[in-house]
């Protein structure tokens, strides 16, 4: 707060209010200066002025200083224009002082014309000049007059050397640094000066951190700045362990911290990962008393990595006078630590506690926005805010902005954003562009990449990774080629991530030598990279690539949780229940439990219930001590696929009373695990509550349960009602359940018109197609049986092949309907020829109308015979021992006369058939199934 002249005056005891004594006024400025406050030195100054009083040859030093810190260029020009002239600018103090004002100001051509003016200097005129020089970044030229100043006569201090051995550093001048330090030896000044050491061992620590601590050691005398220059040097050297050893070495030989220690050993300890350390630092700063905001913030940020947000918090709430650094480092650290609804209210409460929102605090939120229920509405608030304060231009907001809508599927918004910005640079470009391959619009995106080209605005590496994930197809292969070509051409540094993304683009555009070299080559790799490509893998179908991969990868690093996510999703593809197992005792091997990561032990509990071991999954899900809402999800989901759809409301019930709120994922798993249990009337209950008691607005796939529901249940009316009167247009997968069900009730004319709407939504998509076929085939209308068969014949459709599998010692066994090319094909179709007559004996009919083809009762019964299921049946009672279950797997619907094959087998071979199709689990335990013919 400036003070007025005035009441200065009146509270200094030895100047009268109504003075014109130069002493006084001199005597004044001097106290100003005791107190360090500027502002009153330039208000005395000025009142001085327009007395027409100049300050004396011991004040106007101060003066000059007080305007070199305040920037104040103007006073300080005007003050020299006054003082021209008069006797006082020839003191070498004067000079001295407006050389020192010119150039901290950053005019260092008007303090050298001073200095050069000068008839007089001693070494404090050379030092003011040579420290000019070293500010502006002249570092040759303070150098030079060194030199100059040698030749003189004159002999350096401690304040030359100081500001020499910054010039050589910032130079990388090793040979004139080892120069100065022999001169230091020569005259004396490396003993007696504690800036002097501390200036060479800073100095060595930029070239050689063991010559810093040989000169560590050779001081006389060590202070706080000695010790805090070694453990500062060590940490920028990226030797944080021996940073910490050399505090802990300073605080032995009884040297007290100060604020610059704390910062510095903070970081180290954030860097080693040593949060107890940091923890006991955090100790010592209570102790010591520091109230810097610096080291509070360095405390916040140390407490967000190590996602302590109970410590950061605790931390936070002690601090009685807040900056808007702590409320946005404690923002960081919620975020951080997966608190996002906390965030949100934390920001509320710095809202209302007065503090206005910056820059950071918008950027920071505005990500975590697409994470919320009603993101929309807190991004638009943000938006509003950030237009407000005059910042929706600002490139840090406008860039946050595009990504926040880009994720909440606004990308006309996220356009709009990007054109109104003024200011683009490669940030930008990247945001948009990563925004419009989110929604897909690859064309589009790669017509930004070549305008960006265009401007001359060159791309880095983030913005090359993001483009070539438009190039996912064999057909634009050559275009990623160029891609990769300009990456080479321009020298674009390859990281990591964009190796990565250029393998990724080869495998995907099914130039898979390629991307394997360019992964094989690659020395830097990353976990990331090693789990993006296992990844990609998998999601290319390449199942036995991935699994290979992972092999190979967990011979060379150690994989993370996000590695076992990814190959446990695969596994849990596959129905591999073997290896899951086996990656389970692995996971417990390498990270003791499954406490310590939550969404582990959710695939977990995922992974057992999709291979058919629902007893393990409910073994993990009950010993799990702090259950998350994903946790809940995964077992009604495990047992509404196993038809349980009593159990699986019995769990709704239970985390209802346990306090969790249900979200939209639940009512999806809980409103199937009904439908597949013909729990009808349970079902609507629940979809009504979830509008009613939980404010859940329903979404499309709701309606597609929903309408499951009632048409399993026969209800089919009904069903077509609730898609007639929806509020938004359903999609193919609510005309797909309609049509699934029109199979079970041999409604042909429904059934047509399910198909209609499904052919307009999905023209490409041949399973379509046979849906309809199979409900014509069973009623016995060849006709438009076959004329579907030419419309995707004349469309160029392929339908989906439908292949089932087994696991037999880890080992993968895959058949396809008619397939004879498996090693023990023979033993397999004279084992099945056993089953089907033995079945037949006890009462199987074969259901011929399972069979799309018209053709005669013998050449159907051959096709119905040899399905993928009842092959794969037939490999497992050859191969899985006596009394154990067999687990298959089918890429499709289970079909009909399959299903009932299965039964007779189950109690002729007095074993457990497990089926896992596309939609559901089927036991087969004695001649009966898990699901009571509902399916």
């Amino acid at each position: 707060m400036d003070i007025p002249l005035s009441l200065t005056l009146k509270k200094h005891p030895f100047i009268p209010t109504q003075t014109h004594e130069p002493k006084h006024y001199n005597s004044l400025i001097k106290h100003h200066t005791n107190q360090k406050n500027d502002r009153a030195i330039l208000e005395t100054y000025t009142h001085m002025k327009s007395l027409n009083i100049l300050p004396d040859n011991a004040t106007l030093p101060l003066v000059l200083k007080a305007c070199s810190r305040l920037h104040a260029v103007e006073i300080g020009k005007k003050l020299h224009n006054d003082v021209l002239g008069m006797g006082v600018v020839s003191d070498v103090r004067v000079q001295t002082a407006f050389v020192d004002f010119y150039a901290k100001c950053g005019m260092l051509w008007d303090a050298r014309k001073v200095f050069d003016e000068m008839s007089e200097r001693d070494v404090v005129s050379w030092n003011a000049m040579i420290s000019g020089c070293v500010g502006c970044g002249e570092y040759w030229e303070g150098v030079g007059l060194f030199m100059e100043m040698q030749k003189g006569g004159l002999k350096a201090n401690g304040v030359t050397v100081v500001e020499l051995l910054k010039a050589c550093g910032e130079l990388m001048e090793w040979k004139c640094g080892r120069e100065i330090h022999a001169y230091c030896l020569r005259h004396g000044l490396f003993g007696s000066n504690f800036y002097v050491g501390a200036s060479l061992m800073g100095f060595y620590m930029k070239f050689d951190p063991s010559v810093a601590w040989l000169v560590f050691e050779m001081l006389d005398l060590r202070n706080t700045i000695s010790w805090n220059t070694m453990i500062s040097g060590y940490v920028n050297n990226g030797d944080c362990f021996r940073a910490l050893q050399l505090f802990v070495l300073m605080l032995k030989d009884g040297f007290e911290c100060d604020s610059v220690t704390m910062l510095v050993v903070i970081q180290a300890c954030t860097e080693v990962g040593n949060l107890k350390l940091g923890m006991q630092v955090h100790q010592l700063v209570v102790k010591y008393g520091y109230t810097n905001m610096r080291i509070i913030n360095t405390l916040m940020n140390m407490y967000t990595k190590f996602a302590d947000s109970r410590s950061s918090y605790e931390l936070f709430n002690s601090i009685p006078t807040k900056d808007v650094a702590l409320w946005n480092s404690m923002l960081t650290c919620f975020i951080e630590s997966g608190y996002i609804e906390e965030t949100i209210n934390l920001l509320n409460d710095m809202q209302l506690a007065g503090f206005q929102l910056n820059e950071r605090t918008i950027v920071i939120v505005l990500p975590i926005c697409a994470q919320l229920s009603d993101g929309l509405v807190n991004g638009k608030s943000l938006h509003a805010y950030a237009i407000k304060i005059g910042k929706e231009m600002n490139k840090h907001i406008g860039n946050s902005l595009i990504n926040m809508y880009a994720l909440l599927n606004c990308i006309e918004d996220a356009t709009r954003i990007f054109i109104k910005m003024e200011d683009l640079d490669v940030i930008s470009y990247n945001a948009f562009i990563s925004a419009l391959i989110h929604h897909e619009m690859k064309v589009q995106a790669c017509e930004i990449f070549i305008r960006m080209l265009e401007l001359d605005i060159k791309p880095n590496s983030q913005t090359v990774t993001s483009i070539l994930a438009a190039f996912d197809r064999s057909e634009s292969l050559n275009v990623g080629r160029s891609v990769h070509g300009y990456v080479l051409k321009c020298g674009v540094q390859v990281d990591a991530s964009l190796n990565t993304a250029l393998t990724e683009m080869y495998i995907n555009c099914d130039d898979e030598e390629t991307g394997r070299r360019l992964f094989k080559d690659y020395a830097d790799k990353d976990l990331i990279s090693w789990n993006s490509l296992i990844s990609t893998y998998i999601k290319n179908g390449q199942e036995h690539e991935a699994l290979l991969l992972f092999h190979h990868m967990i011979s060379r690093v150690k994989p993370t949780f996000v590695t076992i996510i990814n190959v446990l999703s695969l596994y849990t593809h596959l129905s591999n229940l073997p290896q899951g197992r086996c990656l389970h005792a692995y996971t417990l091997r390498r990270f003791s439990s499954l406490d310590v990561e939550l969404s582990l032990a959710n695939a977990f509990i995922t992974m057992y219930g999709r291979c058919g071991s629902l007893e393990y999954a409910e073994k993990i899900f009950q010993t799990l001590p702090g259950k998350d809402i994903v946790s809940w999800n995964a077992m009604i989901a495990g047992y509404g696929m196993h038809g349980g759809g009593d159990d699986a409301m019995l769990t709704f019930s239970k985390m209802v009373k346990e306090g969790i709120k249900p979200t939209r994922v639940t009512f999806v798993s809980a409103l199937s695990a009904c439908s597949h249990s013909g729990m009808v009337h349970k079902g609507l209950n629940l979809f009504h509550s979830m509008v009613r008691d939980y404010g859940i607005t329903p979404e499309l796939v709701h309606y597609a349960c929903l309408v499951d529901l009632l048409a399993r249940g026969g209800l089919l009316d009904e069903a077509k009602d609730v898609i007639d009167t929806m509020p938004m247009e359903p999609d193919a997968s609510i005309w797909r359940a309609l049509i699934g069900a029109c199979r079970i009730y041999s409604n042909t004319h429904m059934a047509k018109t399910a198909f209609e709407k499904l052919i307009e939504l999905e023209p490409t998509n041949a399973g379509n197609y046979v849906l309809l076929s199979n409900i014509y085939a069973a009623s016995g209308l060849w006709s438009e049986v076959k004329n579907l068969r030419l419309i995707v014949e004349n469309k160029g459709l392929k339908k989906p092949a439908g292949r089932s599998w087994i696991v037999i010692k880890s080992k993968l066994h895959f058949f396809a309907a008619g397939d004879k090319s498996h090693p023990k094909s023979k033993n397999i179709y004279k084992k099945l020829t056993f089953l089907l007559t033995s079945a037949k004996e006890m009462g199987y009919v074969p259901d011929l109308r399972w069979v799309l083809h018209d053709e005669d009762d013998e050449r159907k019964m051959a096709r119905l015979s040899s399905h993928s299921e009842k092959l794969a049946i037939a490999f497992g009672l050859i191969c899985v021992s006596s009394g154990s279950p067999i687990l298959i797997t089918k890429n499709l619907r289970i079909c009909g006369d399959c299903h009932e094959f299965s039964k007779y087998i189950s109690k002729l071979s007095r074993r457990t058939i497990i089926i896992r199709d596309a939609s559901r689990f089927h036991h087969f335990v004695d001649g009966s199934c898990s699901c009571k013919d509902y399916w």
